[in-house]
């Protein structure tokens, strides 16, 4: 497993990374990790590797895009100083051209997607141990429908960022599409995009295996 003993891990996104935690570190007492995936990766860390003593950092807004997330950088990463960083990020970058497709000021294009990720990435890798990039990803099976299309494209920028600097990915796409194999969207997720519990522990799951999990 590749988070070494004694490891921060600082988990930073949007609202699926968010899901309700502490403000404004999340961590702490009372449920500080929120009710999502970061939480689940956390359990499942803390149950199968307690001798390693990882820290886990919730540091999700609800609502990101790649912009809100150099915009804090500073202060919710580098402040922190973890020894491994987790980004997933993607949705609202997408979203956003679709459910406010009159309002292009809120839309990050590809181009500025990946040229942003890319800035995190070079500034931050010099600083930690491990970074893990993670896909963004849509609950729709259909790969015509436009916005899955699109995220697709999202999701190969990651790809392609992860294997040029040689980075831990997830793809969570891949891991969604295996679920989307026998379960309907609605199962996982209202509105395709913010998981039920079942949904998160899909997250979880695929987090923790590309981290060399051993179940």
């Amino acid at each position: 497993m590749k988070l070494q003993k004694g490891s921060k891990l600082v988990m930073i996104g949007d609202s699926i990374t968010d899901a309700g935690r502490t403000r404004p570190v999340g961590e702490g007492l009372f449920d500080p990790l929120g009710r999502g995936y970061v939480c689940f990766v956390n359990a499942l860390l803390g149950a199968m590797y307690p001798e390693r003593g990882l820290r886990v950092v919730n540091m999700g807004c609800s609502g990101n895009t790649v912009r809100d997330l150099k915009a804090r950088w500073q202060t919710d990463v580098f402040d922190l100083k973890p020894d491994w960083v987790s980004i997933m990020i993607g949705i609202n970058d997408v979203w956003r051209q679709y459910d406010l497709p009159l309002q292009p000021e809120c839309h990050v294009p590809i181009k500025e997607y990946e040229e942003t990720l890319r800035d995190l990435v070079e500034t931050t890798l010099p600083r930690v141990k491990g970074l893990v990039l993670v896909t963004p990803y849509y609950i729709e099976p259909n790969r015509r429908d436009p916005m899955r299309a699109t995220m697709d494209k999202y999701g190969a920028a990651v790809k392609r960022l992860a294997k040029e600097y040689q980075t831990v990915v997830v793809d969570m796409q891949a891991a969604i599409d295996k679920a989307l194999a026998s379960q309907y969207p609605g199962t996982l997720a209202w509105d395709r995009i913010h998981p039920n519990q079942v949904g998160h522990m899909v997250l979880a799951k695929a987090f923790v295996d590309a981290l060399g999990f051993k179940w």
